[in-house]
């Protein structure tokens, strides 16, 4: 299982700016059905303000704003703000981005009816990033911590994968995820939060093999912690075990949808 504390103290050598591309490219969002479930538990509602920390490309941050939310995504890599800017003008949509740290995002007191993080909380300072939350969120406003995560089952693409990444970066903190994070429920108890609650689903999503290589070259164990020469040998050799041990050019990767929520009162 994933440890929190690893996780973080890895952020310490993760540049997801240097993925920008790949990044953009490879990595799916959020599938339809996590949006409906939002809709139909009416945690996002049209016309609602809403802040995505780490929004990375806006996968999520985008998709709140085809709700009719009206969306501000935040994050620290400039780099990828642009990529997200330049995939919302070619969606015709329209959101605000900032460049900024989950901890301090020097936004206005109580201004968002709903917060999001995805794929992300665990690379902040949680305990000050939940209270910051607190601070932004209007009474009644919502928070939602949110995974879309592979799963690594025996013998599937994903746990070969996983054994690449380590024997190239053994200090990765990613593998062997379940895509449950229970510490998050108990980071939104103490810090106040009511009406907790989680959600999960299981989907399948396609790569080709050449999107899977793109998908795990943008990933905090390989591009954005290795250095060119190694992500080159690293990817050289993850297409040399695809074409050799999943053949099948349409790969069915596991994922597990789950998100914690709660509201300010």
């Amino acid at each position: 299982m994933v440890n929190p504390d690893k996780l973080r103290s890895f952020g310490n050598q993760v540049d997801f700016g240097r993925t920008a591309e790949d990044y953009a490219a490879y990595r799916a969002g959020f599938p339809p059905a996590f949006f409906e479930l939002l809709v139909s538990r009416e945690f996002a509602r049209e016309g609602d303000t809403a802040l995505d920390l780490g929004c990375g490309t806006g996968t999520l941050a985008s998709g709140l704003a085809r709700l009719g939310l009206s969306v501000t995504g935040l994050d620290p890599a400039e780099s990828l703000l642009e990529q997200a800017h330049a995939l919302d003008m070619q969606a015709g949509l329209s959101l605000d981005y900032s460049v900024g740290q989950a901890e301090n995002t020097g936004l206005p007191d109580a201004h968002f009816d709903l917060v999001t993080a995805a794929q992300c909380w665990h690379w902040f300072d949680r305990a000050r990033a939940v209270n910051e939350v607190m601070r932004l969120l209007a009474s009644g406003g919502r928070i939602i911590i949110a995974h879309f995560d592979w799963l690594p089952l025996q013998g599937n693409v994903v746990a070969a994968t996983e054994e690449l990444i380590l024997s190239f970066n053994p200090e990765w903190a990613g593998a062997g995820g379940s895509g449950i994070y229970p510490d998050w429920l108990a980071d939104l108890g103490e810090a106040g939060f009511s009406k907790l609650e989680t959600h999960s689903f299981d989907v399948s999503q396609p790569y080709d093999h050449a999107g899977w290589r793109g998908r795990i070259r943008a990933s905090a164990g390989v591009a954005a912690s290795l250095s060119e020469e190694e992500t080159s040998r690293f990817d050289a050799e993850l297409a040399a075990l695809l074409k050799r041990d999943f053949a099948n050019e349409t790969l069915e990767i596991p994922h597990r949808v789950w998100f914690a929520t709660g509201c300010k009162t």
